[in-house]
């Protein structure tokens, strides 16, 4: 999948520079470098770990479909079986995009998507390092049907791709298709901090399951992006691992054993009887402005080209095949060193 999305990026590239003009011309520019140069380091953070977890992407699946599928897998090869993978793909991810806002283990791996107090195309690529290892369970329904791994895998590439254009703010309702399918409107709530809007619209594809469940919201009111504490931070491994040590600290801080465990699995705002409470925003959160600290011009330059120069080191990775297994593990620190250099770039403001 991670070749794919190589081929991708110049797509992704030119729809993000016009996004950014169009932005300009209608004077509604919602890029700022940072926070863009942040969600696109996310994106190849996580195509690295995708890189050295091949189990976990399609390994698992290949491995199980073939002793437990129910139904064999020629059935599948007409165009008709192409479209049931997509949808059941989809109904599968529901409830893995659910979970990953209900249970707060999950929600650690998730969270990196929510983090940009910005929404725009860029923020899409803003990509959960954990969620695929986290969440294969999930779509073991499908390989119980019988479906081909190569159905699985390009189900799951065009579920992966279709949401990159929904995350725009310069799309607006679409009358009917906001009915059916998880369109910008509908995907902008699903980013939105607005109390009425927490958890809803999980739908990847269709918005239908949102209906049909119960999880759905229409977009009723300007949103304010991000998660409900926000990151304040540049830092791609702190990003990744900031709510994994905030689950640490609730765990060390409660007194029964069987609370540590429930930490881990109730909503990730839970706090057990007896331990400190979840942290929270100062103040209103709606009112607070985004993160957007100064950074000297000297030092956006030096972002840009170490970004630059380790998406390339990135990009000749990954196109490289068979590589022994312990190289990729050496690139993806490579490219992780490169990121934080990036990150701690532009963090210099903050601590002058």
């Amino acid at each position: 999948m991670h070749r794919a999305l190589l081929i991708a990026l110049p797509v992704f590239a030119l729809s993000m520079a016009f996004e950014w003009l169009w932005g300009r011309f209608k004077k509604r520019d919602n890029y700022s470098l940072a926070d863009t140069i942040s969600s696109l380091s996310q994106g190849l953070l996580s195509l690295a770990v995708a890189a050295i977890t091949p189990l976990f992407q399609n390994g698992i699946y290949a491995l199980v479909q073939p002793r437990i599928g129910l139904i064999p897998e020629s059935a599948w090869s007409a165009p008709w079986g192409w479209v049931a993978a997509i949808v059941i793909y989809d109904f599968c991810d529901y409830w893995l995009h659910r979970v990953s806002h209900e249970s707060a283990l999950f929600w650690a791996a998730h969270t990196v998507h929510h983090q940009s107090e910005h929404f725009n195309l860029s923020t899409a690529l803003r990509q959960e390092s954990f969620y695929a290892v986290m969440g294969w369970p999930f779509f073991l329904p499908m390989a119980l049907l019988g479906i081909p791994l190569e159905h699985y895998a390009v189900a799951g590439l065009f579920v992966l791709l279709y949401q990159f254009w929904i995350h725009t703010e310069h799309i607006g309702r679409l009358g009917w298709l906001d009915r059916i399918f998880s369109t910008p409107s509908n995907h902008r709530v699903h980013h939105a901090v607005n109390p009425r809007y927490l958890d809803k619209n999980y739908g990847a594809v269709l918005v239908i399951w949102d209906r049909m469940f119960g999880s759905f919201e229409e977009e009723s009111e300007p949103c304010v992006y991000g998660t409900v504490t926000p990151l304040r931070s540049w830092n791609p491994i702190w990003a990744v691992g900031q709510f994994y040590a905030e689950l640490f600290r609730r765990m060390r801080a409660t007194p029964r054993t069987v609370d540590k465990l429930r930490v881990l699995f109730k909503a990730p705002g839970w706090s057990p009887p007896g331990a400190p409470a979840a942290h929270e925003p100062d103040g209103d959160r709606l009112a607070q402005a985004p993160f957007d600290p100064p950074v000297a011009r000297a030092d956006r330059w030096r972002a840009v080209a170490l970004f630059i120069v380790t998406a390339a080191v990135s990009g000749a990775w990954l196109a490289a095949d068979d590589l022994p297994w312990g190289l990729d593990l050496l690139a993806a620190g490579v490219v992780a060193a490169g990121l934080y250099g990036v990150g701690a770039l532009l963090a210099r403001g903050q601590r002058d």
